[in-house]
């Protein structure tokens, strides 16, 4: 017999009964019935029921055991009682009483938390016990998810062509969007390498070289800020890049690998077919965001018109200047002063001093709209506003005003919850969304000085001559899939054109010197026969987190960070040793 093992503790059945076996796990729980041990052995793969009583031969040895203790047993299996019978579990029919025991790793004192069962712990101690936390069924149903995703992914990219090539992991600091690690050299005193942030300039240069397909489940790292759906310092893509395409064939190439992925794990939840192409500006517009949840069927709309002149004096004052407008957020079936009371509350918590609204009531003679701006502005406008929402009896809409950058997000946080609340988000359902026309540039409202939006690679829309205008006029050959309100997609259509690449930089104040300086391989490439190409990148921790049904990613990564991207189970960042700075020839400046 094996040294540990005949069978998993997911094994045995009523089939196996009055054989002799050995199982090695986990004790998961102990319960004593009138003398009669019974013991749950947990492993990766289930749990076995074994039991010992009084006649076994190690009888005094199962008396010690606590729960986590990791033990092999030898001993015969037998049939449950019918009564005792479990369905729940494959192996609920049979039992194994215990003729041996070997204790293969005991626990010195308290378990700082209990793997049996479903209490709630700090998620610092999770974190820094997370060997204990990851023998919780539901964190390893969330690995096991994660890896059989991965995996799936794989397939599907061969499957349609493409093969898998790695970059390397130490290379160049690159502008990504986000801060970069920097790794001293040793060899190149005073000078660093950088941890990728993506694969984004390797990819193009495999496109360059000829190989037409890649993909890649590709790590990255990116020194963020940690946000509930976003690792502060490391995460994993499944990275692809294709010559020779324009956006619809990546868009058409990546949606039967996503929508495929989400049909085999999303547990039976429907999975849109449809995926609408929005703009950014619209998306902007109608949701408040970049990324919106189109489970919720609410779209807000600009009904500045109404209110210019009007007797709502806020809003008519601010529509006299350039740039301002008025958004109406509809409610359907929220028709109520309380709903609306606890809204302009819910804004009044955001910052803003508050949301305007109006709601439609019937007074048995006929519809009749309340609420303050509704006496301000009469019976005309409003009447205008209900038949442009769409609204009726028992329906409201909210209303924010001023320069759209100011109050987007609040206004799609407030479409999110009235959403929510009213009960109008369709839930069991994977909603899927294409953002398009990404700005090329931006500017900062401080300092007005124009730096790139997005993916600095990206080819503007119009080429060469759309960089002759307004930079804040470009739009990019850029996309984002959006899902259940979180990004999970980010690609281009690469700029692949030395000049236009030059120019584009150029106008977020990057000289041609600089570009050929900090960017020498694609530069020096590009001179060379480069062919169109694009592609994407889509987040596999996000992707998980979705089909595991949690709001926070740190549940689907085996090793994750906290919030203050420290790792408290191996102690990192930890302080270097005075031989290593030595070494590199660094010096810590402390802190004041």
């Amino acid at each position: 017999m094996h040294a540990y093992r005949s069978h998993t503790c997911a094994d045995l059945t009523k089939s196996n009964v009055g054989e002799t076996v050995r199982l090695a796990g986990w004790v998961h729980r102990i319960r004593d019935h009138g003398g009669v041990l019974f013991i749950d052995l947990r492993d990766h793969y289930g749990v076995t029921q074994v039991l010992c009583d009084p006649d076994s031969p190690v009888f005094s040895e199962v008396e010690k055991l606590r729960s986590e203790y990791c033990i092999r047993i030898d001993g015969n299996v037998k049939a449950r009682d019918e009564s005792l019978i479990n369905p729940k579990i494959p192996t609920g029919e049979i039992e194994v009483f215990i003729r041996d025991l070997e204790v293969l790793g005991g626990v010195d004192g308290e378990l700082p938390l209990i793997v049996f069962g479903d209490q709630e712990y700090p998620e610092e101690t999770r974190l820094r016990y997370r060997y204990l936390d990851l023998r919780r069924e539901a964190m390893q149903a969330n690995m096991t998810l994660r890896s059989d995703v991965v995996a799936s992914m794989r397939r599907r990219m061969w499957d349609i062509g493409f093969r898998e090539y790695q970059t390397p992991i130490i290379t160049a600091s690159s502008p990504e969007g986000a801060r970069d690690f920097l790794v001293p050299s040793r060899l190149h005193p005073g000078k660093f390498y950088a941890l990728p942030q993506a694969p984004q300039q390797f990819k193009q240069l495999i496109m360059v070289s000829g190989f037409d397909k890649y993909f890649q489940i590709a790590p990255c790292f990116r020194d963020e800020d940690p946000r509930a759906d976003r690792s502060p310092t490391d995460f994993y893509q499944l990275d692809m890049e294709m010559s020779f395409v324009e956006q619809q064939d990546v868009f058409d190439t990546i949606q039967p690998v996503i929508s495929g992925i989400f049909e085999e794990f999303g547990g039976g939840r429907k999975v849109d077919a449809d995926w609408p192409q929005i703009s950014f500006r619209d998306a902007a517009l109608w949701y408040g965001t970049d990324k919106p949840d189109l489970r919720n069927p609410i779209k807000m709309q600009d009904v500045s018109t109404h209110f210019r002149g009007s007797g709502f004096a806020i809003f008519a004052k601010l529509l006299e200047h350039e740039g301002n407008e008025v958004r109406a957020i509809p409610a359907p079936t929220g028709g109520s002063r309380k709903f609306c009371d606890r809204m302009n509350a819910f804004a009044q918590k955001e910052g803003l001093p508050g949301m305007g609204y109006i709601f439609w009531r019937d007074q048995g003679e006929g519809m009749e709209a309340a609420g303050p701006l509704a006496k301000n502005i009469g019976p005309e406008r409003t009447e205008a506003i209900r038949q442009q929402l769409g609204l009726d009896v028992g329906d409201a809409a909210f209303f924010l005003g001023g320069k759209p950058q100011a109050f987007e997000k609040v206004a799609g946080k407030a479409r999110d919850v009235i959403g929510e609340e009213l009960g109008l988000t369709e839930k069991d359902r994977f909603a899927f969304a294409w953002i398009v026309d990404f700005p090329m540039y931006e500017a900062d409202e401080e300092t007005g000085r124009v730096d790139f939006s997005h993916n600095p690679f990206s080819m503007p829309q119009g080429g060469l001559e759309a960089l002759s205008g307004n930079p804040l006029d470009v739009l990019g050959y850029q996309y984002d899939l959006s899902c259940n309100g979180y990004e999970l997609v980010s690609g281009a259509i690469r700029n692949h054109k030395l000049d236009i690449m030059i120019k584009a930089f150029e106008l977020a104040g990057y000289d041609e010197a600089e570009v050929r300086k900090r960017f020498g391989g694609m530069v020096n490439a590009f001179q060379y026969g480069a062919p169109p190409h694009g592609g994407c990148a889509a987040g596999i921790d996000r992707i998980v987190m979705l089909l595991a049904d949690t709001a926070n990613i740190r549940e689907v990564i085996m090793f994750p960070m906290n919030q203050r991207a420290e790792d408290l189970m191996m102690n990192a960042p930890s302080d270097p040793t005075s031989d290593q700075l030595m070494e590199l020839g660094l010096r810590v400046i402390p802190q004041e």
